[in-house]
């Protein structure tokens, strides 16, 4: 705000060369009548308590709902000085409109012009206008507590069967969390498994590394995209991993949060993709997210083949991965949508319910594939 007020008064220097004052654009009769039903429309939106005034309050709600978190605290106490006319502390409807006609910034993409003022790029000669963006639209409020809440009651039930089973290590699974909660092959008419199993944890350090990985991923995201959002990622993550497993693994057990934390790693990635254009160093951040998912899968697909105590589902890490990849295009914001990107989205979404939708029927009406097994 400071540098655009400097910028202002320098142009109002009367050291400076004269510069031409350019009227207000004519409008019709028609245009007129279109454009201030327009501005109508925008200031009954805002004026909640219908007295015909804005207040501050109201005209932060209007800047706040534009998107433009970057703006100072005064903008909207500024912006009423500037604007009312009989100074009563309120913009009626006609200060309203002729604030519309002097400042359109207000009125396309209100804010954002006036936030690249206010928030520079790094280097203005070399670096795209929205570079950044996407970090700029990170928010504290609400609070990221998605991940948050889901650790802490992943931590409760591994204690609790800790407790009960006298184990200081966490490793059985014969505690009343593990054995109501955890994926298990031969019960899978109890459908709630399929996600519970997250809850379950064998060992000390497979609740912490799940855990660390877990919130250091999911409060990231959850900074720019909303609590839903990530939730809905990590649940869809899980479901995929006990889904997959179910059908290309049908006797394993599964226990852990690993689905839903590699649908948090290719969510990521799925953001870096949709906000190219929009996020700072992209191609690094995708370029560390890929090494990270290909050579942990890679990892756990050798010492499943080759070593015989391996207990890692690496098919519930794959198909939460996926999972994780297809949704994150699917729910998570992009800042600016392309043509290509509307594409993909549908292409994404439509993979994803055709996917699970053909588990769920396989499930349904070829049971015999599974339970013979285990007779």
């Amino acid at each position: 705000m400071a540098a655009y007020l400097n910028n202002q008064q320098q142009m109002q220097s009367p050291t400076d060369a004269p510069h031409e004052i350019i009227p207000l654009q004519r409008l019709t009769t028609r245009e007129e009548a279109t454009e201030r039903q327009r501005i109508r429309d925008i200031f009954d939106k805002y004026d909640r308590n219908k007295t015909g005034l804005l207040s501050i309050q109201e005209l932060k709600r209007m800047i706040n709902n534009r998107r433009c978190p970057d703006l100072p605290k005064g903008f909207a106490k500024n912006l009423l000085k500037t604007a009312d006319q009989n100074n009563d502390g309120h913009l009626d409807f006609e200060e309203f409109y002729q604030m519309s006609r002097e400042h359109h910034y207000l009125f396309r993409d209100m804010c954002v012009r006036y936030c690249k003022l206010v928030v520079p790029s790094r280097n203005p000669m070399t670096v795209d206008e929205t570079d950044g963006e996407y970090e700029r639209s990170m928010s504290l409020w609400p609070p990221p507590l998605t991940m948050i809440v889901f650790s802490i009651v992943e931590i409760i039930f591994f204690v609790i069967d800790i407790i009960e089973t006298n184990n200081q290590m966490g490793t059985s699974t014969n505690g009343p969390m593990a054995t109501l909660f955890i994926y298990n092959p031969q019960l899978r008419q109890e459908a709630w498994r399929f996600v519970t199993y997250m809850f379950v944890h064998i060992g000390f350090m497979h609740i912490v590394m799940n855990l660390l990985v877990q919130i250091f991923l999911g409060v990231a995201l959850e900074l720019v995209h909303c609590w839903w959002r990530v939730a809905l990622v990590y649940l869809a993550g899980v479901l995929a991993g006990s889904m997959g497993t179910s059908i290309f693994s049908p006797r394993v057990f599964l226990a852990g949060a690993s689905g839903g934390v590699y649908a948090l790693i290719t969510a990521h990635i799925a953001t870096i993709v949709m906000n190219w254009s929009q996020m700072e160093y992209a191609i690094v951040q995708l370029f560390v997210f890929l090494v990270f998912c290909v050579t942990d899968l890679s990892v756990s697909i050798y010492n499943s083949i080759y070593d015989p105590f391996d207990k890692v589902g690496y098919i519930a890490h794959a198909s939460g991965a996926l999972a994780g990849f297809l949704v994150g295009i699917g729910v998570l914001r992009n800042l600016k949508v392309n043509a290509w990107e509307r594409k993909l989205w549908w292409f994404a979404v439509t993979i994803y319910f055709l996917l699970m939708g053909a588990g769920v029927l396989f499930h349904i009406f070829y049971p015999d594939r599974f339970f013979p097994k285990f007779a």
